[in-house]
């Protein structure tokens, strides 16, 4: 970003301030910085279309004084005089296109990076909500879209109009009731026109919104293609494209079906007023009313101010269509940032990480404009617990009991709706998210790595420069050291997409190796174990177990034997703690979590005796 002028980077410049505006305010306010050379752009544009029209006066010239007269002097003039009109043209229109592109390509650089920081800081609840092929297809057509508005469409807008309008000033010049007559038709096509993009915006927002579904159809479709074809399930997913790519096709003919009406009308309208028009200053100039040279500037300035007009419903439905992609863009600026510093609170020291939850209760935000009725339900209902500093706190309980919004709103994910969370006997809202999350680490059941080297996802979690004995340390501690050291490059090994190239086990020792890294005070260790084998378990609890040494820690599992250790151990059901104790104190009560205990043990014994049999049975084989 140092190649541009510090007042036009991204960072610099709040493009947010186009919120609650209107459309055109909001444009005129995008390119702030590069107003001067699109100016620059509109007059050269300008310059370029007199110049057009000055060619008529050369050609009534050329003819009347020159050609009809036999001056072979005059003739000379009159070549000078077009190649000098025709190179101001080319040149400005040259010049202007240059400046219109600069104004675009750097308003639209700005606004690629300012889209993708503002992504970065929006909170949780709105990419609960939104799709991500839809955010991917906004900041990266719709973008382009815009780039083209700027570069391309309001650019021929203003050289149609300028080109119309200077044709038709020269025209009343050469003769007043003959350009008045030639200009009848130009205020049923541009009302035509007008009709045809009010009703063509609509359209292709429908068709943008379709398109979206479809590529968030397809990414959804590239990341789970290990699971649709594991279950093959390809049949099933190429319907479901199918049946969105009809309502995709519909819309876009429906958008084709309008282009089809249009362009003949237009064409035929237009030609009619061609045609009378030339008629008519043919018979004037057989009845002598106007010369044969002003007859000749007459027919080629009603071509320059005709032939434009044809284009106007072209420029029109592109510039509503970039439009419909401008306002999608600042529906995403529109979004309020999470506020990251918005804590009056800083730890004098390193924090202690004792918790504390008063009756906590919590639901999701509900979309923009639902009903009551689709608001979603109330998550966390009257959750009280304490966790001392270093404590390891457990939590169990069924899918969708509330256990990984439980522990969500520690580093500020989410807000809660009523009651208090205390760290270390401070309002939890007091403390600045950006803080919170340097001293939270998160471990989760599957977690993401990034395509790009071991190195880079171990150091990723940490914001400064980590040294190779600090990296090694972090792996060797995750055990996944000696995994890194066999593949071809070691620590320079490019990790697949998502992870794609490790395996299960080795994804979760190096989100492990990142968060020893990163040294958090606070520990969330979202069922760290539960899609792995006996033995890569238990190489990832060694790793855990010196992970969780010395920090309050928060462990969501399924299997008892995981949370057996715990200093406390809650069990939820439907958002509330059902229970809560040690593992001795709740196997002695009578409850939900006995119950889940002997179970889990009865099948264990089970499973244990049916292998003491198969390899009984298959030792005695012959």
């Amino acid at each position: 970003m140092s190649a541009l002028p510090r007042s036009l980077r991204a960072q610099d410049f709040n493009l947010r301030r186009m919120r609650d505006v209107s459309t055109a305010r909001a444009l005129y306010r995008f390119i702030a910085g590069y107003r001067g050379p699109y100016a620059a752009a509109l007059a050269a544009l300008a310059g370029a279309a007199l110049a057009r029209a000055a060619f008529a006066y050369v050609i009534r010239f050329f003819t009347d004084e020159a050609l009809l007269a036999g001056r072979y002097d005059r003739i000379l003039w009159a070549s000078l005089a077009f190649l000098g009109l025709a190179a101001v043209s080319g040149g400005l229109t040259f010049w202007g296109g240059r400046q219109a592109a600069r104004t675009a390509e750097g308003a639209v650089r700005r606004l690629r990076v300012f889209l993708y920081d503002h992504l970065q800081h929006l909170p949780f609840a709105y990419h609960d909500r939104m799709q991500t092929g839809e955010l991917i297809q906004r900041s990266s057509s719709d973008v382009e879209e815009v780039r083209r508005l700027w570069a391309e469409h309001f650019t021929g807008a203003a050289r149609i109009a300028t080109l119309s309008a200077m044709s038709f000033l020269a025209m009343l010049r050469l003769h007043p009731r003959l350009a008045l007559v030639s200009a009848l038709v130009i205020p049923l096509a541009v009302l035509v026109s007008t009709l045809f993009w009010t009703r063509l915006a609509r359209i292709y927002n429908a068709f943008q919104d379709q398109e979206a579904r479809l590529s968030s159809m397809l990414q959804q479709n590239l990341y789970g293609a290990r699971v649709v074809r594991a279950f093959a399930r390809e049949a099933y997913e190429v319907s479901r494209f199918e049946v969105a790519n009809a309502l995709l096709y519909r819309r876009g003919r429906a958008m084709v079906r309008f282009h089809n009406i249009y362009w003949p009308s237009m064409d035929l309208l237009l030609s009619l007023q061609i045609v009378g028009s030339t008629l008519l200053g043919a018979w004037m100039a057989i009845d002598g009313q106007i010369s044969p040279g002003t007859y000749l500037a007459f027919t080629g300035l009603l071509g320059v101010m005709i032939g434009p007009i044809r284009h106007l419903g072209r420029v029109f439905a592109l510039s509503a269509q970039s439009l419909v992609s401008f306002e999608r863009i600042t529906q995403i600026i529109a979004e309020r940032r999470e506020a990251l510093d918005d804590g009056d609170y800083a730890p004098p020291a390193a924090l202690q990480g004792r918790v504390r939850y008063e009756n906590v209760s919590f639901a999701y935000a509900a979309p923009p404009g639902a009903a009551p009725a689709q608001r979603p339900p109330v998550v966390l209902r009257n959750v009280t617990f304490a966790a001392d500093a270093g404590s390891v706190i457990a939590i169990l309980g069924s899918t969708g009991s509330g256990k990984t919004s439980l522990v969500n709103l520690l580093p500020r994910f989410y807000d809660y709706t009523e009651g208090r969370i205390l760290l270390d006997g401070v309002e939890l809202t007091r403390y600045p998210r950006r803080l919170l999350r340097r001293h939270i680490g998160i471990v989760q059941q599957e977690p993401f790595l990034f395509s790009r080297s071991v190195r880079d996802n171990i150091t990723y979690g940490t914001d400064r420069v980590c040294t190779e004995a600090e990296v090694t340390a972090a792996a060797q501690a995750a055990n996944i050291h000696d995994a890194i050291l066999s593949f071809a490059q070691g620590y320079d090994t490019r990790v697949g997409e998502q992870g794609v190239t490790l395996s299960g086990g080795q994804r979760q020792r190096l989100a492990i190796a990142r968060t020893l890294l990163k040294d958090p005070r606070i520990l969330i260790l979202d069922d760290a174990t539960s899609a792995v084998d006996a033995d890569t378990e238990q190489a990832i609890r060694e790793a855990l177990r010196r992970l969780m040494r010395g920090r309050t820690t928060f462990i969501i599992a399924h299997r008892i034997a995981s949370v057996a250790h715990a200093d406390q151990i809650l069990v939820m059901d439907a958002g509330r703690i059902l229970q809560a104790g040690t593992h001795a104190e709740l196997a002695a009560q009578a409850g939900l979590y006995r119950d889940v205990f002997r179970l889990q043990t009865d099948i264990e014994r089970e499973l244990a005796a049916d292998l003491r049999s198969a390899r009984t049975a298959g030792a005695r084989a012959p």
